[in-house]
C-alpha cells in the first residue's frame, strides 16, 4: 500500500488505481470524441467520472511520436479552464497535469490540480524537479530518451530492463534530493521504444516493484496493441485490456486509460481473483 498526498488530500493506494486520459489537445493520436471545444471535453471527462475514475489526467500538449512541440503559453490556454471547471465539479477526484513545462505544472497546480505527470523526468525543463518540490504535490517521473519529436530515433538499448531501472535509480534520487516526497514510476511504454522493448518491459514490470515506488502502466490503445493485432488504436480497447490486466498482476499501481469502465471492471475482477 501507498500514501499520496496530494496537497493535502491522502490518496491510498490499497488497490490499483485508473487515471483517465484528458485531452485537451487536437492532435491525439486516439480521439474519444470526434468533437473538439471544451463542451466535449468536459463531457469527456464526466462520463470518466461517473464510470468511477480515482485520477483525471489533463494535457494540452501531445506527446506522440514525432508530435510537434507548443509553448507554455498555448498549452495554459488549453489546459487551465478544463482544470478550473474540473475542480469545482469533482472535488473528490484527483486531478493531474501532464506536462514537460514547470510553468504550466506551477499554473495547474493554482487552478485545482493536485499531481504533476512528466513525461521528460525534469530533462526538457531543468527547473520542474525544483519546482514541484516547491508545489508539494506527487510526481510521476516517466522513462523516455530524447524527446516525443526525436524518441522513436532512440529506441536503442542493450538491455532495455537494465537500463530504465538504472535510469529510476537515478531519477528517484534526483526527485529526492531536490525535495519531492511522492513519486510514481512509469516505464513510458511506447517512448523511444520499440513493441519487442515494451512486451519485454511489461514482462519484467515485476522487477520495478524493488525501487519501492507506485508503478504506472500506461498502454492504452498504444500501437504495441494495434499494430501488434494488426488493426487501428479505435479497435483496440480488448487488447488494451489484457495487457492492463498483465500489468496489474506484475505490481501496477496505476493505470492509465481512455477507457475508465473496462479498467475499473479489470480491477474489479482481478480482485475477486485474488480471494480466490
Amino acid at each position: 500500500m501507498y500514501t499520496l498526498n496530494c496537497k493535502g488530500k491522502l490518496l491510498l493506494i490499497e488497490k490499483p488505481l485508473v487515471m483517465g486520459i484528458v485531452n485537451a489537445t487536437p492532435d491525439s493520436f486516439y480521439d474519444q470524441y470526434p468533437q473538439k471545444g471544451l463542451d466535449a471535453i468536459i463531457a469527456l471527462a464526466d462520463k470518466m467520472a461517473s464510470e468511477g475514475a480515482d485520477i483525471l489526467d489533463i494535457g494540452g500538449q501531445s506527446t506522440r511520436p514525432g508530435s510537434e512541440r507548443i509553448s507554455a503559453e498555448e498549452e495554459m490556454a488549453r489546459v487551465l479552464p478544463v482544470i478550473k471547471i474540473l475542480s469545482e465539479k469533482y472535488p473528490d477526484i484527483i486531478l493531474s497535469i501532464d506536462t514537460y513545462h514547470s510553468k504550466v505544472a506551477s499554473a495547474a497546480v493554482e487552478a485545482g490540480v493536485s499531481i504533476v505527470n512528466d513525461v521528460s523526468a525534469g530533462n526538457m525543463d531543468k527547473a520542474m524537479l525544483s519546482i514541484v518540490a516547491t508545489l508539494q504535490v506527487p510526481y510521476i517521473c516517466m522513462h523516455m530518451k530524447g524527446t516525443p519529436e526525436t524518441m522513436q530515433q532512440n529506441a536503442s538499448y542493450k538491455d532495455v530492463v537494465k537500463e530504465v531501472l538504472d535510469f529510476f535509480i537515478q531519477k528517484i534520487a534526483d526527485c529526492t534530493r531536490a525535495g519531492i516526497k511522492d513519486i510514481i514510476i512509469d516505464p513510458g511504454f511506447g517512448f523511444a521504444k520499440t513493441i519487442q522493448h515494451n512486451f519485454i518491459l511489461l514482462k519484467n514490470l515485476a522487477l520495478f516493484e524493488m525501487l519501492d515506488k507506485p508503478i504506472l502502466a500506461g498502454l492504452s490503445r498504444k500501437s504495441t496493441v494495434y499494430k501488434t493485432l494488426n488493426i487501428t488504436a479505435d479497435e483496440a480497447l480488448n487488447g488494451t485490456t489484457v495487457l492492463n490486466t498483465l500489468a496489474i498482476l506484475s505490481g501496477a499501481s496505476v493505470l492509465r486509460v481512455h477507457d475508465v469502465k473496462q479498467a475499473k471492471e479489470t480491477i474489479q475482477l482481478l480482485e475477486r481473483y485474488e480471494k480466490g
